[in-house]
């Protein structure tokens, strides 16, 4: 079976996995995003351990988030106007270059106020870095391989989730964390060096008549574009539900296992293993055969992942039952966000591609907002209220968003 596969790849031409670039790009993405798990695990243990405080840890993870508000508008336009191979090159020599200065202020053993001020500096190219990526995949492939290209790359991105966070920890009991920082930091040399040998397919735009339209103009042009597509407006809309109230599930569940399952950080761990592995088998599905009646799945999945959040909070007595719902939560999210992705990639015109997608990524913006209400609620009515908060609420707003956008089940 193993023995066919590059000939069944070669046979299907909706595989994305025929282009040679795009296999050189999915490459050097594992490895950034690998490194970019094990950059997150290490800046929250370290900060931790500095300061023994949650709060700081709020505070660093304010300085990773509030680029994605202030500025991925910006990074929208950069995606359009210019070339998305250059743009990307430049903000990941800007990632390397900051993560040599993180890993020079942890050798020095600075004030962690320049820990903070670096992280934000990095998450201003982190945040250029992210929409210029999904859209550049349309560079790479046809359109007929693009949902499978995006598929593919969500695979990587999930795979790298697992293996990262492992990795650094147990890298910090080998060598010290400059060290590591520094290794993180050539990570990114990878992708860069993969970016290097890669042709896009066609030039998309000219740049010199992309570069007289002002700033302004460009976001007037993007809002007006969204508002003329209602099934990207309800798509928009639609991620209000998941992503508030389902998604902060990752940063609630030490309180769900400690406080509802009495157990400990190996408990915890087989969860979120468990999650993980279910969003990959999600991405796995997308990827071999491009979605049909994608409103349909996008709803389906949404209610899903709502009630089976629930379900699992109802059910954390059984410890196996409960591996097994989260699993199920972790396949329906995945299901939901790579069609999400899938489907507003398919709609939008590629002249408007980069800030169209640069919108819908800030909804990564309401998993904080949502973990700060979930954790308000939680210290007022306890864990399980919190907990089943999260998973009826994602259901019941999904089932009223679809009501008052019917749009999406017919798409």
């Amino acid at each position: 079976m193993i023995e066919k596969l590059p000939g069944i790849i070669q046979a299907n031409r909706s595989f994305a996995l025929r282009v040679q670039s795009f296999r050189h790009f999915l490459f050097g993405s594992f490895v950034v995003r690998t490194t970019d798990w094990m950059d997150l695990t290490l800046l929250n243990w370290l900060v931790y351990q500095w300061t023994q405080s949650p709060v700081a840890l709020g505070v660093l993870n304010a300085c990773r988030l509030l680029p994605i508000l202030l500025f991925g508008l910006q990074a929208g336009v950069l995606a359009d106007r210019y070339s998305r191979k250059k743009v990307l090159m430049f903000s990941y020599a800007g990632i390397f270059a900051s993560t040599l200065l993180l890993a020079y202020l942890v050798y020095a053993d600075l004030s962690i106020v320049w820990l903070y001020v670096v992280v934000f500096a990095r998450s201003l190219f982190m945040t250029v870095e992210v929409p210029v990526r999904n859209a550049f995949l349309s560079d790479l492939v046809d359109s007929n391989q693009l949902s499978n290209a995006i598929s593919l790359q969500t695979m990587v991105i999930n795979v790298a989730r697992m293996v990262g966070p492992a990795l650094a920890g147990w890298m910090l009991l080998k060598m010290d964390a400059p060290i590591l920082f520094v290794m993180i930091g050539f990570g990114t040399l990878v992708i860069m060096a993969s970016l290097n040998g890669i042709r896009v397919k066609e030039e998309r735009r000219d740049p010199i008549e992309r570069s007289v339209k002002s700033n302004k103009s460009d976001l007037k042009e993007t809002f007006q574009y969204i508002k003329e597509n209602h099934l990207i407006v309800s798509i928009l809309l639609m991620a209000v539900a998941p992503m508030v109230f389902g998604f902060p599930y990752t940063t609630m569940l030490p309180l769900f296992v400690e406080e509802l399952m009495g157990m400990g950080p190996d408990g915890f761990g087989l969860l979120l293993s468990a999650s993980s592995v279910g969003a990959i088998i999600a991405t796995l599905v997308l990827s071999v055969k491009s979605p049909r009646h994608q409103g349909k799945i996008l709803i389906f999945s949404a209610l899903g992942f709502g009630l089976f959040l629930g379900c699992f909070i109802l059910f954390t007595a059984n410890y196996f039952l409960s591996i097994v719902l989260m699993l199920v939560v972790g396949f329906t999210s995945q299901m939901y966000r790579t069609t999400s992705r899938i489907t507003i990639q398919m709609q939008v015109a590629d002249a408007l591609r980069g800030r169209v997608l640069s919108i819908a990524l800030m909804d990564r913006a309401y998993i904080p907002l949502g973990a700060l209400l979930i954790g308000v609620i939680a210290a007022q009515f306890g864990a399980m209220t919190a907990g089943l908060f999260m998973g009826f609420g994602c259901f019941v707003v999904t089932l009223l968003i679809v009501w008052k956008r019917p749009d999406l089940w017919n798409t």
